[in-house]
């Protein structure tokens, strides 16, 4: 009964937002009939509205959604992934109750100082601040009380809207409005485990442990559990507060800088990102205000690339600022991100006509959250199949923008980005970085083939390994060919030259 009542109460507040005519065109919409109406003015204020008074999993699911920037226009979009928990805090007793079950009457002894005012309330957690047993000042992260039976709860409601909304609307199907709701709810049971946020934090920490640009909390393990984590307190200024920063003598121009570059290592260097950058997650050490540092909390969602994912934003980011949309349209192909048969001429054209009004504005303006959303809605009207990391990227990518001009508004992110990518692409490309992998394959193919393979009537006689020291044989005449050879050959004719002399290794002790 409690959830229909549920239900019902969501469709009234939809109705009556008129939220129904992004679903419903015409009068086939109930809320037309009650002369609301629904204009591109004001439908992503009253969607957000609606989400708000919905409840804090309705927020959350409205922020996850954000990154679904494929589904939705993008006054929507940009409206969802602004949405900031406003939750109110649940009571100390609940905090005592979790640190009693984990550590006993004892807890006391282990933390020596637990601020009872919450640092921050959201909707899956709460955060407080406490000192350990040896002086180190932690914060402490807690599940909301009974989080996983609201969300278990409000779950089994979304799939039915998503079912409800896909059968009024036949357009609908193409979203796969089902797919997105296991997505939304893969996420969130990441999140309920609070181990994944930790395991994400200690991985950003270590590939940031000796920068001077970002500086991520140590996690304290010994104090770390699925519904409860402890983590390293941290102390800056919320990046959002610009006017403190500035009265501050903080050099903004390398601040937002270096929120390029800390974007661009953790996309291609690390491969591994913090994807939900937004400035309730970033502050900033202003120490040495002339070199501000970066400081990242909140890791519940982290990203990864492949390999060829990677190449294909870094190589498609090259190709338009050199306006080459015929390599555009064949990269989509080449890597698989739309059919072989696609007319590729055809597509070059349609990205023309997204990125020439891009490439046109003063280069300071270029986004390359609006290119990468060009480039996207114009493949997927050829069938391409959008993956959720490429658009978890893709949300980074616009709160990193969105912060950087924020913090500069002259920035160039182009003067950072393109020495950089063209840099990267000319690595990926180099064959000697290639060599260890092949190497380390031809000396498995060697040990498979130097193991007998007898025949049903063969007698085995133990004799001298035939194939002894042919692997290192050939890394030595790899190394010793392309040390006399490297300052008069190129790269890629050195690399026949190596593959042939180990071709020709084999060949001859066979």
């Amino acid at each position: 009964m409690k959830k229909v009542i549920r239900l019902f109460r969501i469709i009234l507040l939809v109705i009556f937002n008129g939220l129904d005519q992004l679903i419903l065109p015409g009068f086939k919409a109930p809320s037309r009939w009650l002369g609301i109406r629904l204009n591109k003015a004001h439908r992503a204020d009253r969607l957000v509205k609606t989400l708000i008074k919905l409840g804090p999993l309705f927020i959350k699911f409205g922020q996850i959604l954000s990154t679904r920037r494929d589904l939705m226009p993008l006054d929507i979009s940009n409206s969802l992934a602004m949405l900031q928990d406003k939750v109110p805090a649940f009571e100390f007793k609940y905090v005592e109750r979790n640190l009693i079950k984990h550590f006993g009457d004892q807890f006391r002894h282990i933390f020596t100082n637990i601020e009872e005012k919450p640092l921050g309330s959201a909707s899956i957690a709460q955060v407080h601040a406490a000192k350990l047993h040896d002086g180190n000042e932690v914060v402490i992260k807690l599940l909301r009380p009974n989080i996983k039976r609201i969300v278990a709860k409000d779950i089994k409601l979304l799939y039915l809207l998503a079912k409800i909304i896909t059968a009024l609307n036949k357009d609908f199907r193409r979203l796969h409005l089902v797919a997105v709701v296991d997505e939304i709810h893969q996420t969130l049971q990441n999140e309920l485990n609070l181990l994944n946020e930790a395991a994400n934090g200690a991985q950003l920490r270590r590939n940031f442990l000796v920068s001077t640009k970002m500086y991520v909390p140590e996690m304290f393990w010994d104090y770390c559990f699925k519904d409860l984590i402890t983590m390293e307190r941290v102390r800056g200024i919320p990046i959002n507060q610009t006017e403190e920063l500035i009265s501050a003598n903080t050099n903004m121009s390398r601040l937002s800088e270096r929120g390029t570059e800390i974007f661009l290592q953790q996309v291609f260097e690390d491969n591994f990102f913090h994807a939900d950058m937004h400035p309730g997650n970033l502050f900033v050490d202003i120490s040495n205000p002339e070199y501000p540092k970066y400081i990242g909390v909140d890791f519940g969602i982290c990203g990864s690339l492949s390999p060829e994912d990677q190449r294909y934003i870094a190589e498609n980011l090259v190709a338009f600022f050199q306006q080459d949309y015929h390599k555009i349209a064949q990269l989509h192909v080449d890597s698989g991100w739309v059919p072989e048969s696609t007319n590729v001429q055809h597509f070059a054209n349609q990205i023309r006509r997204v990125c020439e009004p891009i490439i046109n504005r003063p280069i300071k303006e270029i986004s390359f959250g609006k290119l990468l959303d060009g480039l996207i809605s114009t493949a997927r009207t050829f069938n391409m199949e959008v993956q959720p990391q490429l658009l978890l990227l893709q949300k980074t990518i616009f709160n990193i923008e969105g912060l950087g001009r924020d913090l500069y508004p002259d920035m160039n992110l182009w003067d950072q980005a393109k020495p950089f990518l063209e840099n990267w692409v000319r690595k990926q490309k180099n064959p000697f970085n290639h060599l260890p992998q092949y190497l380390e394959r031809l000396s498995e193919q060697l040990k498979t083939e130097a193991a007998p393979h007898p025949s049903k009537t063969e007698v085995i006689t133990p004799s001298k390994p035939k194939h002894t020291g042919i692997a290192a044989l050939a890394f030595i005449g790899t190394a010793t060919g392309i040390i006399g050879l490297s300052f008069s050959l190129e790269a890629q004719n050195l690399w026949v030259l190596s593959l042939t002399m180990i071709q020709a290794m084999i060949l001859w002790q066979r």
